[in-house]
């Protein structure tokens, strides 16, 4: 099989700009004879190392990672834009690049003159842009403002414009670069179609974007880029899946830290604001709540009568901040107390990124009726299935006496994120199915798909 792209151990390195100048004249910089390959390591700074890929002609290939891995850099090396440090690359067609889409165009001409400019750029002739001008036109959906000029764009137009030219000059390989995060969802669509016409003919694709339900459903192998080097190439859903449980772990150690940060502040402070007030200090032995808890922002107060020590989240695995959608979530907490209690509920609530009250119950409304507490215990809250759309949510836990006068109350001081396949809206996800009469039919959903 024909390789249209083959990358050999490619490094691109770039030089930091510091606030002293690193050459003091062209001349010192050619006697040096290299821009790069001179400086010292904290002087430079490589966006990709070390990254083979063979691409086979007719491929399409997604390339993931987050910001700053070097996916953009990889495409750029692979469209010619820019010169590897280190290492080669061939193409063998010709590239139309998506990489910033209507870079070429001048602001100040109309965006007729602009499609044949960039056309002839590209690699048409003038009659071969003159030929396709009125389908560009058309796909780009701008009949009555194509005389205009571009300045006056907005960048919905400015993108569709920029799409439509590079996608009729009909290339061997189709270089797209978050191409659909931008634009409205019609004009994402119309994207996808144009990549599997470009698929069924036989060109070549190599995508970049954030959409990994993209990558797993339209691409044949998938890139996965971290720090510039390359962490898993291969199976689509594989990849995706690696690069998921990465970015969950990575996350998973941020929640930690940050509900570290703010567990150590809150004690160290005592801290609480109440709706509609400025922060202000809180005495911890004060039994005063917020007047309007569900109001309140983050913080802590109560007589300290019994108090809540630690407060962990654990999931299928053991510790965790991060779950999936109807995984099991279990709430443990280390409560003592000074002196025996026989008048004590425990309470719990969730409560979505906007503040909404998602559940909240306590061991009063489930008919829980307290007999004794005394010395240092434990008391575990297990949700047997998270059923929340994706998100981030907060927790309060409570143990105040039974009419309400807080013992210890810890408000919005954990976090947890939960990851759903699908973009539901809410944040209660129900237990449900759907069912179709025979004449109603789907395409099956992308196999082992994963949150």
């Amino acid at each position: 099989m024909m390789t249209a792209v083959d990358v050999r151990g490619v490094t691109k390195r770039y030089r930091r700009y510091q606030h002293r100048r690193q050459f003091a004249t062209l001349k010192s910089a050619l006697i040096r004879g290299s821009l790069t390959s001179d400086l010292s390591p904290e002087e430079s700074f490589t966006a990709v190392n070390d990254v083979s890929l063979t691409v086979p002609a007719g491929a399409a290939i997604g390339i993931i990672g987050r910001n700053g891995s070097g996916k953009s850099t990889l495409l750029k090396l692979v469209a010619g834009i820019t010169k590897p440090t280190i290492g080669e690359v061939k193409v063998n067609g010709r590239i139309s690049a998506l990489i910033e889409l209507g870079a070429g165009f001048h602001p100040e001409i109309s965006g007729r003159e602009n499609v044949f400019i960039n056309g002839v750029m590209l690699g048409l002739t003038k009659h071969e842009v003159a030929q396709r001008f009125d389908e560009i036109v058309a796909f780009a959906e701008l009949e009555e403002f194509i005389d205009a000029p571009v300045k006056n764009y907005s960048s919905g137009m400015y993108t569709r414009l920029g799409f439509a030219v590079a996608v009729h000059v009909d290339p061997d390989i189709l270089i797209v670069d978050e191409v659909l995060a931008v634009g409205d969802q019609g004009f994402s669509l119309k994207c996808l179609d144009k990549f599997s016409e470009f698929k069924r003919r036989g060109k070549t694709i190599l995508l970049v974007t954030h959409g990994l339900g993209t990558v797993q459903q339209f691409c044949d192998e998938a890139l996965w880029l971290d720090h510039g080097a390359t962490r898993g190439v291969g199976d689509p859903t594989r990849v995706v899946h690696a690069y998921l449980e990465d970015v969950a772990r990575a996350e998973e150690k941020l929640l930690t830290e940050s509900d570290r940060r703010k567990q150590e502040a809150t004690i160290a402070k005592g801290t609480a604001v109440a709706a509609n007030d400025a922060p202000r200090p809180l005495d911890l032995t004060d039994s005063e709540p917020p007047e309007d808890m569900f109001r309140a922002s983050e913080g802590r107060w109560g007589s300290r009568e019994a108090s809540i020590v630690t407060v962990n989240l654990e999931g299928d695995n053991g510790p965790a901040h991060v779950f999936r959608t109807g995984e099991q979530m279990t709430v443990r907490m280390k409560v003592e107390v000074a002196e025996a209690l026989n008048d004590f509920v425990f309470g719990v609530s969730i409560f979505n990124a906007e503040g909404v009250c998602c559940y909240g119950t306590n061991t009063e409304l489930e008919d829980l009726r307290p007999e004794t507490m005394v010395g240092d215990g434990e008391v575990t809250f297990v949700i047997d299935s998270l059923d929340l759309v994706g998100g981030v949510y907060k927790l309060d836990v409570a143990v105040h006496d039974r009419h309400g006068r807080p013992y210890d109350y810890h408000r919005l001081l954990y976090t947890f994120r939960v990851n759903s396949p699908t973009q539901d809206a809410g944040f209660y996800r129900p237990r449900h199915r759907w069912g179709f009469s025979p004449n109603i039919r789907f395409r099956p959903p992308v196999s082992d798909r994963t949150p």
